[in-house]
């Protein structure tokens, strides 16, 4: 048997599904409605909507199986979402990747697959809309067709569950999608005792920018800064804009003192844009860094709520440094 490999973009495809706030949660008609049409159309047993996480896959719709998840490492999908293409296995008992898969020797008694990814805006592919037959089946071009047309509903719908958790003026997370995220980051390293630093960040003097130059470009800044945010940190790092001009990070497995490399990174990026962009006007932060103490932190809205006092702090002393 063959496990499936990490796609390139596994830090930000896994942040992407978990921003969703998608997995573990109740069946959904618009789903379900998808997986029974696939069933009918293919006449196979089993049609799912699969999300593959980091190290399951899960069932957001399946007809014809009582399971609600697999182990990613014994997963088709696994293999499925690392190319665009739809991903097919005639007769499982004839490909050595898969015929001494427990999800072929044991139950379902998988022989046919056909996997098409399920892309989201971002590029990431978060999981596929899948057949699985007990029988070997070909599968040609009309097939592969219909499936890429069914998918495609599968993804619109995803995308209107990212809508959700995604703040489309600077694609970042939202509140909502970055608390969602935040928190996971937070109960992992308690759990696995692992620094964990979060950053609350507060553009300066935004209303000026509004004011003067009017709300259209107010909103280039936005986007512009969001820009330099996702290409400061990394990856594995979760960014959100909380609203209006106030963004924060959660920096995984790194303490202050990692943490601040970071922020002077961004500040000399912010400088840079300001050199390059020459729009009349200067964009500056003031930025509070926290690191989890677990004692007191109970969760992620208390780390959170520290560094937005401290960043207000940062920020009431520099007004006062201005006007002195």
């Amino acid at each position: 048997m063959k496990s499936p490999d990490l796609p390139p973009d596994e830090s930000r495809r896994i942040e992407t599904l978990r921003a969703l706030n998608v997995l573990d949660t109740s069946p959904e008609e618009r789903f379900d409605r998808l997986t029974r049409l696939a069933k009918r159309l293919f006449g196979v047993p089993i049609a799912l909507v699969s999300l593959v996480d980091s190290e399951r896959q899960w069932f957001k719709s399946c007809v014809g199986l009582d399971a609600t998840e697999t182990p990613r490492n014994i997963s088709f999908c696994g293999h499925a979402i690392l190319d665009d293409d739809i991903f097919t296995v005639s007769d499982t008992l004839c490909d050595p990747r898969f015929r001494d898969n427990p999800l072929v020797t044991g139950d379902p008694g998988i022989r046919f697959y056909a996997g098409c990814p399920l892309q989201v805006a971002n590029g990431s592919r978060l999981g596929t809309l899948c057949l699985i037959d007990r029988e070997p089946r070909s599968f040609d071009e009309d097939d592969r067709r219909l499936l890429r047309d069914l998918a495609q509903m599968a993804e619109q719908e995803l995308a209107a569950v990212q809508l959700a958790t995604m703040d489309e003026l600077t694609l970042l997370s939202n509140r909502r999608g970055f608390e969602t995220l935040g928190q996971h980051a937070f109960s992992l390293c308690r759990r696995r005792d692992e620094p964990l630093s979060v950053l609350f960040i507060d553009l300066d003097d935004f209303k000026q920018i509004n004011d003067r130059f009017g709300h259209a470009e107010g909103d280039r800044a936005l986007q512009n800064f969001s820009e330099i945010l996702r290409s400061t940190f990394r990856d594995s790092d979760v960014v959100g804009r909380l609203g209006g001009d106030e963004f924060a990070v959660v920096m995984s497995g790194a303490g202050v003192d990692e943490a601040r490399p970071s922020l002077d990174r961004l500040d000399a990026a912010v400088d840079n844009l300001e050199v390059r962009e020459r729009r009349g006007y200067r964009i500056s932060f003031s930025a509070g860094v926290v690191g989890a103490d677990f004692i007191h932190h109970t969760d992620l809205a208390a780390i959170l709520e520290s560094a937005d006092q401290l960043m207000y702090g940062v920020k009431r002393d520099r007004k006062m440094l201005r006007s002195a």
